[in-house]
């Protein structure tokens, strides 16, 4: 089985070098610029590993390493995550069994495998906030450290492949995949920005120090001012056999198809009629993918009426008051069966209805990566209208540990242009305080605010507005 794609109406896939390596003791196919999870899964392998407790089957769900549904022993060693490791010639990839242990010629006393490193900047998160963030820092003239565990800076940017709405400052009629291109290289040509990518940000520590993992190596990096901009992880949903292999975020799908060319699955359930679930789902439609329903819980669509025209016009149904009550198969999906709720979010008995799919794609939300900013001590607050636990701060980003400053959807779940803007307050504000204040820079700064206000006015951000007036230091939830 091949699912990679080959002809597509926007994206060209080029392949080029042969990668070929060994999975449970099978050679395996992948290209240079695949991760492990890509190669396994264009080559039909599902079920990647399997759930450390009960030894149930697992495949990828997020593909971006925020989950450990893909955890591989790669080379011996236990807790890869496979779905952000590129693929080498003669790598030796098995599925693991239980939670795994250290093969014995790993030694972690050896005290010279770490290094020193020191910023003025350091910015944790390569997508749009992140990068907006390092490159308006470095123009305020502070050196600049941008660190991010994937392979390639771009973040969520990289598999958008539809066009912005909004102003030309903000890019406007560009595609997602082009806006992460303008901004990768306007951080390749600054100079005071220092790039590391495959690097794992896992400690924040006294000082303003952060722990970082790269090449197998322990790098500690000491910073005046940190901005974190980490994104946010899918969120789940409880339903019986949600665990198969096949049962995906829509992010993960989106990623396989747009980053990799790989297709998903060739029949799928959306779960969620926002906007991701609606973009997605077209995004598959243009990949040929049979899309054979759009299930919401909501008795009305929650994206945008022109997202929704466009899956329509192919045949699609999108049934609110509509959710899933189980995954089918055994070893993957091979099936779901809907139901439909009443007014009080209740199963209609009898309703029930089995649909042929192989995949199952959740687009149910987001929730802020937020691990870090509890190490660092920041105040926590939890705040629905934002998506979860965020760290509460001031108009400058700045939260209640000082010089700790956070951007995007790290700050509250919305959309890629207010991230944008968000980084540039947040990088503005970490330099300043590092260089010294610039009235130039904070009339820029000012100027930015009003246009975050303005694209927040509209009816579809009153929630967000609502809770981030509850994210502001001093506010009593």
């Amino acid at each position: 089985m091949d699912l990679r794609i080959y002809n597509h109406p926007i994206l060209e896939f080029k392949r080029d070098k042969e990668v070929y390596f060994y999975f449970n003791g099978k050679r395996i196919k992948g290209y240079s610029g695949e991760t492990i999870a890509a190669a396994l899964y264009a080559s039909g392998y599902r079920r990647i590993t399997k759930s450390p407790k009960y030894r149930r089957p697992r495949g990828v769900y997020c593909m971006i390493g925020k989950c450990s549904s893909c955890m591989v022993r790669l080379n011996g060693v236990p807790n890869v995550r496979s779905c952000i490791v590129p693929v080498e010639n003669g790598m030796i990839v098995e599925t693991q069994e239980g939670y795994g242990e250290l093969p014995s010629s790993v030694n972690l006393e050896n005290s010279e495998d770490w290094e020193e490193m020191e910023t003025d900047v350091a910015v944790v998160g390569g997508g749009p906030a992140g990068l907006s963030a390092a490159i308006y820092a470095a123009r305020v003239g502070a050196n600049v450290l941008l660190m991010d565990e994937n392979y390639r800076l771009g973040g969520q940017l990289i598999k958008q492949t539809h066009k912005f709405f909004g102003s030309k400052d903000l890019y406007s009629g560009i595609r997602g995949i082009e806006i992460a291109r303008i901004l990768e290289d306007e951080v390749r040509s600054l100079p005071n920005i220092e790039v590391m990518l495959g690097a794992e940000v896992f400690g924040f520590y006294e000082g303003r120090i952060l722990g970082v993992l790269r090449d197998n190596r322990i790098v500690k990096v000491k910073a005046k001012t940190i901005v974190f901009a980490t994104g946010a992880s899918e969120n789940f949903l409880v339903f019986e056999n949600n665990d198969l292999p096949g049962v995906m975020g829509a992010g993960a799908a989106q990623t396989l198809m747009n980053v990799y060319g790989i297709k998903p699955g060739n029949s799928v359930l959306m779960v969620g009629a926002g906007n991701v679930g609606l973009i997605v789902s077209y995004q598959m439609l243009q990949a040929g993918i049979e899309v054979k329903a759009i299930v919401e819980a909501m008795p009305r669509i929650g994206g945008y009426v022109v997202h929704a025209a466009k899956v329509r016009r192919y045949g699609v149904p999108i049934l609110t008051s509509h959710t899933i009550k189980r995954a089918l198969g055994r070893d993957h999906v091979e099936g779901a069966t809907i139901v439909k709720l009443d007014e009080n979010w209740n199963e209609i008995p009898g309703s029930e209805r089995d649909i042929e799919v192989d995949t199952i794609c959740l687009a149910v939300g987001l929730n802020p990566s937020s691990q870090l900013l509890f190490q660092a001590g920041c105040e926590m607050r939890y705040i629905p209208e934002l998506g979860g636990e965020v760290a509460l701060r001031d108009e400058n980003l700045e939260t209640t540990v000082e010089g700790v400053f956070v951007a995007g959807d790290l700050s509250g779940i919305e959309e890629a242009s207010t991230a944008i803007l968000e980084g540039r307050i947040a990088g503005i504000s970490a330099a300043m305080k590092v260089v010294g204040v610039s009235s130039e820079w904070i009339k820029k700064r000012e100027e930015m605010k009003a246009m975050l206000k303005e694209i927040r006015s509209g009816p579809f951000s009153a929630k967000v507005v609502r809770g981030l007036r509850k994210a502001l230091i001093g506010v009593v939830s």
